[in-house]
């Protein structure tokens, strides 16, 4: 591993793909085969599953959980208790093929939303919190609601 990251003595980290100046806090768990890339931030409590891919300059706040298929592309903001999900019919103890989840360059995942497997969150875009996102987000859109639904568009920079 590459010793230019912080990675607390409570995190649990099975990963080699970890970039620079990445900081991972107590009591988050990070499976082999998950990649995070520089600058990031990974609060305490979070879980990251084998399978994700993570840019760089992502904050995760705490009690979130990225599962595999997940793949969160730089400067990506995600609120404290987001929840992703990869599997559109769960059932116990059945194999399955994880659905792929993309959150764009810029995007804003408010607290407590839910992200439904197979979705895209656009470029810049801002779920709001407790937002329950079942479709795809619009670049620059701002949505809210359940399901959620676009209220405004952002000024693009």
């Amino acid at each position: 591993m590459d010793d230019d990251f912080f990675i607390h003595e409570h995190a649990l980290v099975e990963t080699e793909a970890i970039g620079p100046r990445t900081r991972i806090w107590a009591f988050a768990h990070v499976m082999p085969g998950a990649v995070i890339g520089a600058d990031c931030n990974v609060c305490d409590h979070t879980f990251i599953e084998s399978g994700t891919v993570i840019g760089d300059r992502v904050t995760i706040k705490s009690g979130v959980y990225l599962w595999d298929g997940l793949r969160v592309q730089d400067d990506v903001f995600i609120g404290p208790q987001a929840t992703f999900t990869n599997d559109h019919f769960p059932r116990s103890k059945q194999p399955f093929e994880p659905v792929i989840t993309t959150i764009c360059q810029g995007a804003t995942i408010g607290a407590g939303a839910i992200i439904l497997p197979g979705v895209t969150v656009g470029e810049r875009a801002m779920v709001g919190a407790g937002a329950v996102v079942i479709a795809d987000v619009p670049s620059y859109a701002v949505v809210v609601g359940n399901p959620a639904r676009v209220v405004r568009s952002l000024p693009h920079d």
